[in-house]
């Protein structure tokens, strides 16, 4: 199986490496992994440093950004069964992270989920109270309502082609498909472990 792992990108090469690098280190048993970046004009060295771990990159223009279209355009550029979803800031804390976000994907359980977020040294407490609220410690495999958040999610590309991305709306574009699919019957689990 193929899984896709999906990165907006916008001037992150504060942290993109050290992504890059706990992407590379994760177990991923019999899966192949491909890493595509969706690039909407970088002028620091983040796509220099996405082409040394050897990304397939594509871009959008910056007049034609919404969420939902640079992760429409980005899934089109993907080859994977399944897609993931990281916004380039965000760094995996643990060499499980991908098996965890697509096995409720891979079990037939649910065809959209999302992992959690935790905060690090600089983030600040505001910002941490949010992540506690909103990631609890307690997996909700599957959960009774439509939150969902890109920052760190995965979705069966048959789920992603049948329902894809509103490109007019300027935020919540996942919870906006996760009520989509949810209406029609899809399943929705929030991965604490991921």
């Amino acid at each position: 199986m193929l899984v896709s792992i999906v990165i907006r990108t916008l001037n992150e090469a504060t942290y993109i490496s050290e992504m890059l690098q706990a992407i590379d280190m994760q177990t991923k048993q019999d899966l192949e992994v491909e890493v595509v970046i969706i690039d909407s004009g970088s002028t620091d060295a983040t796509l220099s440093i996405a082409q040394d771990y050897g990304c397939k990159i594509t871009f959008i223009m910056k007049d034609q950004f919404t969420f939902g279209r640079s992760l429409n355009m980005g899934s089109d550029f993907a080859n994977g069964d399944i897609l993931v979803y990281i916004s380039g800031h965000c760094v995996p804390t643990n060499d499980a992270w991908l098996m965890q976000l697509i096995k409720p994907i891979v079990d037939d359980v649910a065809g959209y989920t999302y992992g959690r977020q935790i905060g690090r040294d600089t983030t600040k407490y505001a910002e941490r109270k949010i992540f506690e609220k909103y990631f609890p410690l307690q997996s909700k495999i599957p959960q009774n309502d439509i939150f969902c958040n890109n920052a760190n999610s995965a979705i069966a590309r048959q789920v992603w082609s049948k329902f894809k991305f509103d490109e007019q709306i300027t935020g919540l574009e996942d919870m906006e498909l996760a009520k989509r699919y949810n209406e029609h019957g899809g399943k929705i689990a929030y991965v604490a472990d991921a």
